[in-house]
């Protein structure tokens, strides 16, 4: 399978011309690859404005996500702001080409920056397939807990979309390579680039990472770009029966 990551500077609060960008970094992938992954509200920013921002499930970033999935021929994922039963979530939503669609809502809140007052945690976490891939999907500060993400051969590969400052850039770097190595799988970092409205700055650093913890892909910094990796089942298998970590893993329950 083939996974491609894009790196975009978002525009803030401008939905319109974040679908404009991201249309052009993404069509060049269409019908080359099998899943494109975005970052943290891709379509907005990491913003605090949930009565203005927020959308339907089956809003207007739902259509948009539904049409370039459709036209690519790959599933598309990342979050945005979705309104449900009164409440505000942070998102996660991936489609496929033959309309299928799953999500995960963000299940740690970023409490720093207010993300607890104005948005509802998620209570359960995501396991699927697409194209025969067992897919878990987490969301930026999801990223520093690791019992949350903790694999026990249920996932070939994690997905982290993010909004992660310039400021804590080696934390995440360090992070991303912890997560693959301690769960034995793939894993795709998805990070933004520029100076959201707050001023708050990122300098991207997206990238694939193998089971072993390596770098097989890298945006690097400051680039609005896509790259693209081929992660392999047979490899990862391989890897798993000839150091068995995962065997001895301890044994727990996660408390809702």
């Amino acid at each position: 399978m083939k996974i491609s990551v894009i790196q975009p500077d978002i525009v803030w609060e401008d939905k319109s011309r974040n679908f404009q960008n991201l249309s052009g970094l993404i069509s060049p992938l269409f019908n080359i690859t099998d899943i494109v992954i975005l970052p943290e509200m891709f379509n907005t920013g990491f913003s605090m404005n949930p009565e203005q921002l927020s959308e339907p499930p089956d809003g207007e970033t739902f259509a948009w996500m539904k049409s370039i999935s459709e036209k690519g021929n790959f599933g598309l994922c990342g979050s945005y702001i979705v309104k449900e039963n009164m409440n505000f979530f942070n998102r996660w939503v991936f489609v496929s080409p033959v309309n299928d669609a799953w999500h995960y809502d963000k299940r740690h809140l970023f409490s720093m920056g207010g993300e607890d007052d104005l948005f509802s945690a998620g209570r359960s976490r995501l396991i699927f397939s697409f194209r025969e891939v067992k897919i878990s999907p987490y969301i930026c500060y999801d990223l520093r807990f690791p019992v949350w993400s903790r694999n026990r051969e249920e996932s070939d590969l994690m997905i982290y979309a993010a909004n992660w400052p310039e400021s804590r850039q080696s934390i995440w770097n360090t992070l991303l390579k912890a997560r693959a190595i301690e769960n034995q799988c793939y894993v795709s970092g998805s990070n933004r680039t520029g100076t959201d409205g707050t001023g708050i700055r990122y300098r991207g650093d997206s990238m694939i990472i193998n089971p072993r913890g390596e770098i097989i892909s890298s945006a690097g910094t400051d680039r609005n770009c896509s790259i693209t990796a081929e992660i392999s089942l047979t490899e990862l298998s391989a890897f798993r029966k000839k150091f068995p970590v995962l065997n001895d893993a301890d044994n727990f329950q996660i408390l809702q």
